[in-house]
């Protein structure tokens, strides 16, 4: 394993060898040091993830053990923890300070450590959010940094005289931050950064950073941390003349941190946080040696455009470029409606991305980036129609991948203004995000447990069956589904052995019969068989 990580160490950083043989004495520690590895290495193509903000779900991590039951009742098996570590807050938490600290309000370290250990008391995973691209500003190495040009951290950041460098890249955050560079006064410079201003990217070019990287991702591993959302990781090298964006260099470091978390002990899932074409993402998953997972960013505007067009060819077309990839064995799909950030409309056609604003964009407050994003819960995107909102899971568990649960959307939480008007009070960000990132409703939790008639509940069971059904079905969800389209019915079919599932999915407006089965206008039917 060492002899691969040397191998790519040479491609990046040439015959640097100080770092790397750092690294080989860390990650020999580390394999001394780790307490738990999953059973089954393969964990992340089972059951269904649920993603939440821990301070806005449960408080802190005392809070969310006691929410573990209601987690395990609606049947999910991994928890996709937003970010929790040491940070100002600028950007709910993506903005770290310290790799090695949980937040204080959320709890202490020691707290974390019961936290991981009652979850996987319940058979459930954890995933960790942590950025990988940058740090805040707020960071010890930033501080540092930014004080004179021969500081100690100075070479972990990028710095230029001017903003007259890599003008190839994207504005991630049009309307938010509007340039690129950021100017230090006390040294008379930019420095450069992808996201807001307060998070200066790191320098992947100095090999002491992907060290350091590699040591706090490594230190959360042997506390039990069962895998990492690589946040932002098509960034990570910058190079003149490029978008510095899905660069060969990029691939290499992702390589590098598969390689020292297998050495350790097997079973850590690296998910890439990619929001790129298809054939760009498909990249992030290497030929089974690089990240384990990627986010199907691609199929989730088509989801939401063949609902409000009631035409299934949006997602007949996608799926087709999908399957024309070549995806290596023993990888995954992470699938979603939504998440905390936008509903992302970067990588459609124009006209799809005006049919999507059309359809969707139903407050001007809810604009992000310029027309390239749409900030909203499901339940509001889809007018309050518990119809919709099913069929939208229904379409979820159609197609292959683990799918994930955005917290509250179980139950129809909706937009919170007060709480986007209170962020933008507090910070200064016109960042419409906040909207879909208030705290969890209780009111309606209790009104899914209390009233079967209520929208929030419906929306709750009706998820909970699909989950069951996956739940105790995992062999045939593995298996990639036959996809059909027929009369605006989009029709996914697994068959293992002497068992099959049938989802009919009815997105047409009017009733349509499929093979003596009667669907109303936006209804959805599951068919599990035991064949004979």
């Amino acid at each position: 394993m060492t002899k691969k990580i040397e191998e790519l160490w040479g491609k990046l950083y040439g015959e640097e060898t100080e770092y790397l043989t750092q690294l080989k004495e860390l990650l020999n520690k580390r394999r001394e040091e780790i307490e738990y590895t999953p059973e089954n290495p393969l964990w992340f193509k089972k059951g269904t993830v649920y993603s939440l903000y821990v301070d806005l779900f449960a408080d802190d991590f005392t809070g969310l053990i006691e929410k573990l039951d209601y987690l395990e009742e609606l049947g999910i098996k991994t928890l996709w923890l937003l970010p929790i570590l040491e940070s100002p807050m600028v950007d709910q938490g993506f903005d770290i300070s310290d790799f090695y600290k949980i937040r204080s309000e959320l709890g202490s370290n020691q707290d974390f450590y019961n936290f991981i250990k009652k979850a996987h008391e319940k058979n459930m995973k954890i995933v960790f959010d942590i950025a990988v691209n940058h740090t805040s500003d707020q960071h010890e190495w930033f501080q540092n940094a930014c004080q004179t040009k021969d500081a100690k951290y100075r070479d972990f950041y990028i710095w230029n005289e001017d903003k007259n460098k890599y003008n190839n890249t994207r504005l991630l955050l049009k309307g938010v931050s509007n340039s690129n560079w950021e100017y230090n006064e006390k040294t008379d410079d930019y420095y450069f950064h992808r996201f807001y201003d307060i998070q200066p990217d790191l320098n992947y070019k100095n090999p002491e950073v992907l060290f350091e990287m590699i040591k706090a991702f490594t230190f959360w591993k042997t506390k039990g941390v069962d895998g990492f959302r690589m946040d932002a990781a098509p960034f990570l090298w910058k190079k003149e003349g490029t978008n510095c964006e899905n660069l060969k260099e990029t691939h290499l470091v992702l390589k590098i941190f598969r390689q020292a978390f297998d050495y350790i002990g097997a079973g850590t899932a690296m998910i890439a946080e990619a929001n790129q074409k298809p054939e760009d993402v498909i990249e992030y998953l290497g030929s089974g040696d690089e990240c384990n997972v990627v986010y199907n960013f691609p199929l989730m505007p088509r989801i939401f455009l063949a609902i409000a067009e009631n035409d299934t060819n949006y997602l007949k077309k996608q799926l087709k470029i999908l399957d024309e990839l070549e995806q290596p064995k023993g990888t995954a799909w992470f699938t979603f409606l939504r998440c905390h950030d936008e509903l992302t409309l970067e990588f459609v056609s124009d006209k799809e991305r005006e049919l999507m604003n059309h359809h969707y964009l139903k407050d001007e407050n809810w604009e992000f980036r310029d027309g390239e994003g749409i900030s909203g819960r499901l339940y509001d995107l889809l007018d309050k129609n518990v119809q919709k909102v099913l069929l939208a899971y229904s379409m979820l568990f159609s197609v292959q991948g683990t799918p994930i649960i955005y917290y509250g959307d179980e139950i129809g939480m909706e937009n919170n203004p007060e709480f986007y008007e209170e962020m933008k009070d507090k910070f200064g960000y016109e960042d419409s995000r906040y909207l879909n990132r208030g705290p969890f409703d209780e009111s309606k939790k209790e009104e899914a447990s209390n009233n079967d008639d209520s929208d929030e509940a419906k929306i709750f069971n009706g998820l909970q069956d699909m989950i069951k059904i996956k739940n105790e079905n995992f062999d045939l969800f593995n298996k990639e589904p036959d996809y059909k389209t027929k009369d605006n019915l989009f029709i996914s079919k697994r068959v293992l052995n002497d068992k099959s599932l049938t989802i009919i999915n009815n997105l047409s407006e009017k009733a349509v019969s499929y093979q003596n089965h009667d669907l109303k206008p936006l209804e959805y039917l599951w068919i599990l068989k035991q064949n004979r």
